[in-house]
């Protein structure tokens, strides 16, 4: 049901039954190897085509998901799905080999949670009993696309981040064993004009900052009401920003443990990832192979998830547009949480 002006309180609590993730190798290399079901030790993957390997990722993350759930994908009444390429091809290729009722949608990175909030809203109303939401990235489609290609070689500034190849879904049921989806808020689009795309941390971290306090708001919680809250892709140049802004507000996040999923997924003293990570494969490995873990593990009994997108294509670019930026978060909790 709504909650306040942009926040949905799930009933039910769907239950995440099952999920997976797949990176690559860089991933592989990082702080969090051992969470993924399964590490490529190429970018290529055997594939053609940087765009083949991450629709590959996408389609063995979606497997895994349903295996893991003790599902066959002919239970499935509803597949939600979205990514960065043009057209959101990884999911729809993905979505026509899986053949499964397919609602794609497009949030940039946010497009994790994004797609968590529409599946848990199926199943809590009853509209569906088996719903798979999933999101992928891949660092060499991603930046071929936003920025220049990897094999351009250009330089990166160190506000830049670096794109996740990744993948990860999660299946959600009205009942079972697993986390439970408590209540999810709906960003706004917030635009500072914020017009470089090497600096996307900057540019999405408001957006992460009003979707919290409407959270808030909206719910009558506090950051103490969260062993974790942790925002998608600011990395190290947005995520003090975010943490700044929400000071200055009021917001008192020393009550938490308030941390990025672009931080957590590498090694930035060791790995050359610029100001951390990025792409819809961040927020959706770290939540669906490390946090989910985590969670099961009693080690966090509620968690926060905002996954933020800067909604630009090459297009707006080119023509000097400014950074659009949205922010969608989702309460995960231990089954049972109150």
């Amino acid at each position: 049901m709504l909650m306040g002006k942009q926040s949905w309180w799930f009933n039910n609590k769907p239950v995440i039954i099952g999920a997976a993730t797949v990176v690559g190798p860089d991933e592989g290399e990082g702080p969090l190897a051992a969470e993924f079901d399964l590490v490529h030790p190429e970018l290529d993957m055997g594939q053609k085509s940087w765009e083949k390997a991450e629709r590959l990722i996408l389609e063995q993350a979606s497997e895994f998901a349903i295996q893991n759930a003790g599902l066959d994908k002919s239970q499935l009444q509803f597949y939600i799905g979205g990514d960065l390429m043009n057209q959101i091809i990884s999911n729809t290729f993905a979505a026509r080999a899986l053949g499964v009722p397919y609602i794609g949608v497009f949030g940039a990175c946010s497009t994790s949670m994004e797609t968590l909030a529409l599946a848990a809203q199926l199943v809590d109303s009853g509209s569906a009993n088996y719903v798979l939401a999933g999101t992928c990235s891949h660092n060499c489609t991603v930046e071929k696309q936003f920025r220049y290609p990897t094999e351009y070689g250009s330089q990166k500034p160190p506000t830049a981040q670096y794109t996740v190849t990744g993948a990860g879904a999660a299946v959600l049921a009205a009942s079972g064993d697993g986390p439970v989806i408590e209540c999810a808020t709906i960003g706004k689009i917030v635009d500072l004009g914020i017009k470089d795309p090497f600096n996307m941390g900057a540019a999405m971290a408001p957006a992460a900052v009003d979707t919290i306090q409407a959270h808030f708001n909206d719910t009558g919680r506090s950051p103490g009401d969260y062993d974790l809250i942790v925002t998608g892709d600011l990395a190290g140049v947005g995520h003090p920003i975010a943490k700044e802004l929400l000071l200055q507000n009021g917001v008192p996040m020393d009550n938490t443990v308030f941390n990025d999923c672009g931080l957590l997924i590498y090694d930035l003293k060791k790995q050359k990832v610029q100001a951390g990570g990025s792409g819809c494969g961040c927020s959706a490995v770290v939540t669906y192979g490390h946090l989910l873990k985590r969670i099961k593990k009693g080690e966090l009994k509620r968690v926060l998830v905002v996954a933020t997108g800067a909604l630009l294509s090459p297009l707006s670019f080119q023509q000097g547009e400014s950074i659009p930026c949205i922010a969608h978060a989702v309460a995960i909790a231990a089954g049972g949480g109150e």
